[in-house]
């Protein structure tokens, strides 16, 4: 970023391979918004990183990588996926050269977050035995308590969550040795004999990744959700109480609501401070 750029360029990593989903309409929608309310000249451009195998390049100050459908495990080893983590090791070398002030942010959600932990082999990454669908509590651990991304949020908060696979029993050494640290995990069920799931990682003071879906619009989901198509979806998968609690919960204004108002918009604050300081710094 030059000392007079007064544009900050945003990378929209769409991982979501075609298929119909709420997630990069409410990216865009946080963005607009947030650009709006700090009256910033914030643009973006889009990849479709898994049909087009499109990956941006180091010209963007910010990165915000999709969630998406299917397995983060059989991408292993694909053209579209070597893209990727090239791109990621690229970010990574940027960040790491003490030469470069101005370093490069990005946040991951769900199956990035995902794919980003089975690249960095810092847990495992398995398959539920159930599909975790619906508004759940996520419990903020000590190395969370201070991380800027959950200024203003309670303990524990709530979100968006729609997954078949999990990040469990995470590698504490390698998670040292990387400089990472585990931010939150799911809610806590003492009379389930099931390891809970790591839900967010700073993987580095730039770089920092949920398995939930932060970016979930509570209003807009509520009503995807009371469509004819969707509710009937809903309902004949996890039933009818499922549907009703979700809509219930996202019209609750300390729930998903609160979530989706805190943790991007604090991930851009956070970005956008760094960058406008290093700016004056120079």
């Amino acid at each position: 970023m030059d000392a007079d750029k007064s544009e900050i360029k945003v990378a929209i990593l769409d991982l979501y391979a075609g298929a119909p989903n709420q997630g990069m309409r409410c990216i865009r929608d946080l963005l607009k918004s947030y650009a709006q309310e700090s009256q910033l000249n914030l643009t973006w451009d889009e990849f479709d990183v898994r049909i087009k195998h499109e990956v941006p390049n180091l010209d963007y100050d910010i990165y915000i990588s999709s969630g998406g459908p299917g397995s983060p495990l059989e991408s292993e080893g694909s053209a579209w996926e070597r893209h990727y983590f090239h791109w990621l090791s690229q970010v990574e070398k940027w960040n790491a050269n003490p030469a470069r002030r101005v370093k490069k942010f990005v946040f991951f959600i769900c199956h990035s977050f995902q794919l980003v932990c089975r690249h960095h082999k810092i847990a495992h990454v398995t398959k539920r035995k159930s599909t975790a669908f619906g508004v759940f509590p996520v419990h903020i651990l000590p190395d969370g308590e201070n991380d800027p991304v959950f200024a203003g949020l309670h303990d524990p908060f709530y979100a968006v969550d729609s997954r078949d696979y999990q990040v469990l029993q995470p590698f504490h050494n390698k998670i040292k040795q990387i400089g990472a640290k585990l931010l939150c995990i799911e809610k806590e069920r003492p009379h389930v004999p099931l390891e809970r799931a790591v839900m967010g990682i700073r993987f580095s003071e730039y770089i920092v990744g949920m398995q939930f879906h932060p970016e979930a619009d509570a209003h807009g989901m509520s009503i995807h959700l009371q469509t004819e198509e969707k509710k009937k979806v809903v309902v004949e998968t996890h039933g009818y109480e499922k549907w009703e609690s979700m809509i219930t919960q996202l019209n609750d204004p300390d729930k998903i609501l609160w979530t989706y108002a805190h943790i991007i918009p604090n991930f851009l604050r956070d970005a956008v401070g760094h960058l406008q300081g290093a700016v004056v710094n120079i």
